[in-house]
């Protein structure tokens, strides 16, 4: 199975494909991915035949006479990520298909020649970005201390951001505050299921919450361990004897080799569910309050047409947003010529008062761009016009 699945649509020409190609497999291998692999690309024939389950995402080529038309449509119906884009010199409204102008796209500049910006763009529907990849360890300290740590250093050496409660909560700072602030910043929730795992409250609730977020699971069973029912969800790694080198860890190269691949293939479900989590339900929202759905596009931007007739821009955003993240997305709109202010859309539930206070602070001070959490979009954006 691969992880991740990328289709280069319409009239792009053979050097423009090996270009796009070349940059995103350049691109991918700061993460340790294989292209042919765990990341796949597909044109317009292949596409069809894609995995499902993949993280998914496509740019359209436009052009005056254009192809791959129906094959992008199917696509645009299912709400998967399609990213129109023209050259310099284009025109989005005679190059790109009409099913296809509501969705935010990318014009190609001249001083970008590897297609940089389509590429990271395409990467960022996909979740794969570094400041993107991060993780929460739930453990006993009694009894996978050493299990803990040892994954902490690893995976933090490959790029991921690890959160590992002996070592990123500051003095002062109010312990479980922060670690609920972490664990809804997770894409994954790494479980070191040991014989006592569940005698704790503590990670019986880091679990809890974590499924109530949409989190995925991956869970490491000890050797000779009968793991709870409880947790029969999750996807599962069974160490051997052979997999640990003590009883409280250090895991074994190969075991630790085993799990860190395991983590990122779930990693790529687990932002999907979240993403079609929040997006569910915004969708819902709107449409309750007679507005629709109109598209999506790049950097997973939703074209909203509200009852009035007026279209918004929603960036949702999977974790705790930042002023770094408003900065992008307005960044985000600018480029694309946005006409409204873009409106970012977080669930709030599990982010700490103080961070929530900080972020109504950011957005009373920013104009350049909103931020409204999912639970009141429709109370929102009923009301966009004043």
């Amino acid at each position: 199975m691969s992880l991740y699945e990328l289709a280069i649509l319409g009239s792009a020409t053979p050097a423009e494909r090996a270009t796009l190609t070349a940059t995103l497999v350049g691109l991918t291998e700061d993460f340790g991915l294989i292209a042919g692999k765990d990341l796949l690309l597909h044109d317009g024939q292949s596409v069809a035949a894609r995995d499902k389950r993949a993280a998914f995402a496509a740019v359209y080529f436009g052009h005056a006479d254009p192809t791959d038309v129906e094959v992008a449509e199917t696509l645009f119906r299912a709400s998967a990520p399609l990213i129109p884009t023209v050259p310099v010199d284009g025109d989005f409204g005679r190059d790109i298909p009409a099913f296809l102008q509501a969705a935010n796209g990318i014009r190609r500049r001249a001083n970008d020649p590897e297609m940089t910006d389509i590429a990271v763009a395409l990467l960022e529907c996909v979740g794969l970005l570094r400041r993107q990849r991060r993780l929460f360890i739930s453990y006993r300290r009694l009894e996978s201390r050493n299990a803990a740590l040892q994954l902490h250093d690893l995976l933090t050496a490959r790029g991921f951001d690890v959160f590992l409660d002996t070592h990123d909560i500051r003095p002062g700072d109010p312990f479980q505050d922060v670690l609920w602030h972490r664990l809804v910043d997770s894409d994954v929730v790494v479980m070191l299921d040991t014989p006592g795992y569940f005698e704790s409250r503590w990670t019986r609730q880091e679990i809890g919450r974590a499924r109530a977020k949409d989190i995925q699971v991956l869970r490491v069973i000890w050797p000779e361990h009968a793991p709870s029912k409880l947790t029969d969800f999750a996807e599962t790694v069974y160490l051997e004897n052979a997999g640990l080198e003590g009883p409280e860890g250090p895991l074994s190269a190969a075991a630790a080799e085993a799990i860190v691949l395991r983590i990122e293939r779930l990693r790529s479900r687990s932002i999907a569910a979240r993403y079609l989590s929040i997006t569910g339900k915004l969708r819902a929202d709107v449409e309750r309050i007679g507005a629709s759905v109109e598209g999506v596009g790049a950097h997973r931007a939703i074209a909203l047409r509200l009852f009035g007739g007026r279209k918004v821009w929603a960036y949702p955003v999977v974790g705790v947003p930042t002023a770094e993240i408003l900065n992008d997305v307005a960044e985000k709109a600018r480029q694309a010529n946005q006409q409204e202010v873009p409106v970012l859309v977080y669930d709030h539930v599990g982010i700490r008062e103080a961070w929530s206070t900080h972020l109504q602070w950011l957005d009373a001070q920013i104009r350049s761009v909103r931020a409204i959490k999912v639970s009141e979009a429709g109370w929102v954006l009923a009301a966009w016009e004043d």
